[in-house]
């Protein structure tokens, strides 16, 4: 069961690696105006500034840390990859209280889609480059699907929104995290998801999974998205398979 408002924390029985999630209400006016200027963009309908959810190896004080601010840093300010469709400029209109008067709204990813895959940094809070991850894949360094799917207990499980937004009643965008920690491993899901009716469905995962017995941290991230036509034909097809 998900914690309610508050800081929470989990260290693993061997007492290597630690998870802690914070979940606080959306921004007031104040503090969301605050992050419209440091980010350059219109902030979502629901921003949850304050939230966030962060491993840390306790010997060292690496740290990877997911939050909104972040999150939305990674979203395009340009054009480019904007999706062009008709409720784009409705939503904009929608958003103009954000903007000084006459001010001109600045073209930007209005879906609010991410590839951020948390921040890293060292003991005394300093960011790590993503550039210094190393590459891998599957083989070398798996995520253990097998291991995950056992019915292993569960001593830490929390799940943690940070923007959502309706897109002016046409969709939704949301990115949110899931964790859960078991007595041999644990897993981060960061995931960004994406509606736009009629449009697209566009899902953009980051996974972190941990043996608490190495000191080895393996972050897969994965992007996929489909016209919306073509999914909901899917399902209606599975629908009609299962019924």
């Amino acid at each position: 069961m998900a914690q309610s408002y508050g800081t929470f924390s989990h260290t693993s029985v061997n007492g290597v690696w630690k998870i802690t999630t914070r979940k606080q209400p959306i921004l007031k006016a104040e503090p969301i105006e605050e992050l419209h200027q440091d980010i350059g963009i219109p902030i979502p309908e629901m921003i949850f500034g304050d939230n966030y959810v962060a491993l840390t190896h306790v010997p060292t004080a690496w740290n990877l840390r997911f939050n909104a601010r972040d999150a939305m840093d990674r979203v395009s300010k340009t054009e480019e990859g904007m999706l062009q469709v008709a409720v784009a400029e409705e939503w904009k209109k929608e958003r103009s209280h954000q903007e000084e008067v006459k001010q001109v709204v600045k073209p930007f990813d209005w879906s609010y889609s991410t590839d951020y895959r948390g921040t890293t940094s060292d003991k005394d809070g300093a960011i790590i480059e993503d550039s210094r991850w190393k590459e891998s894949d599957q083989t070398a360094d798996p995520i253990r699907i097998d291991l995950l799917s056992r019915q292993d207990p569960i001593q830490f499980f929390d799940a943690v929104d940070l923007y959502e937004d309706e897109l002016a009643d046409n969709g939704i965008a949301l990115f949110n995290i899931k964790v859960r920690m078991m007595p041999e491993r644990l897993l981060v899901l960061s995931r960004y998801f994406l509606r736009l009716d009629g449009v697209i469905i566009r899902i953009r995962d980051t996974r972190v999974y941990v043996e608490h017995s190495t000191n080895k941290v393996v972050r897969q991230y994965t992007s996929k998205e489909e016209k919306y036509d073509v999914v909901a034909e899917k399902l209606k097809t599975y629908e009609e398979t299962t019924s």
